[in-house]
């Protein structure tokens, strides 16, 4: 299976894996999950449920910046479209919070003792 260059135009499970690293975009949304996963606590502090959350969260937000892009060059735009995908991503964001989560770090002595 070939990698895609872009996010498909339909939501897909796992699309975010199906993209080629090697891109801008690949790799802008790769930061982007990673910094929605450490604002959450670290990735392997959230449940699956967040997860699936980011994942549509990130797919929104690329969305909507897809749309404004054609909003600045003139190109057709469905404002009432980017008004519904602007407050699916506000509920996203409701649910999954918008404060930082400190990151469980385990203490010294799990390190030391892991170390033997």
């Amino acid at each position: 299976m070939s990698k895609k260059q872009c996010p498909p135009a339909r939501y897909q499970p796992d699309w975010l894996a199906s993209l080629d690293k090697r891109t801008a975009i690949a790799q802008t949304l790769a930061n982007r999950h990673q910094q929605l996963c450490d604002d959450l606590g670290g990735l392997d502090q959230l449940s699956y449920q967040q997860k699936a959350l980011i994942d549509r969260a990130l797919f929104l937000e690329f969305h909507l910046q897809q749309e404004e892009a054609k909003l600045a060059t003139g190109a057709e735009f469905d404002s009432g479209k980017w008004v519904q995908a602007c407050n699916a991503l506000n509920g996203l964001f409701s649910k999954l919070g918008l404060q930082r989560q400190a990151k469980v770090v385990p203490a010294l002595e799990t390190y030391i003792r892991g170390s033997k």
